[in-house]
């Protein structure tokens, strides 16, 4: 089954999760309430109505960025991301 990647985008507000479809102008998105980092059940719960699962054996990473990248006094944007697949029988 192919994987693809699902990533999730926050800068201390609203967090954003989304599968990234190459080729698609629109990618499935969820999008949180304002507040702490969503669980690992919340991010499961997101993909799963969307209609992907957490590959087996993957993992979420982090990093973070920043809107301007050479200015270390700028708010730091957190950018994870993790091996998806469509879930059997569903349809994004």
């Amino acid at each position: 089954m192919k994987t693809l990647t699902a990533q999730m985008s926050g800068a201390g507000g609203q967090w954003r999760l989304y599968v990234v479809l190459y080729g698609e102008s629109e990618w499935p998105t969820v999008r949180f309430e304002s507040g702490p980092v969503p669980t690992g059940a919340d991010r499961r719960e997101a993909l799963s109505s969307l209609g992907y699962e957490v590959a087996p054996g993957a993992a979420w990473t982090w990093i973070e960025d920043s809107k301007q990248p050479d200015d270390d006094s700028t708010p730091v944007i957190l950018i994870a991301a993790v091996d998806v697949r469509e879930q059997e029988g569903a349809t994004a």
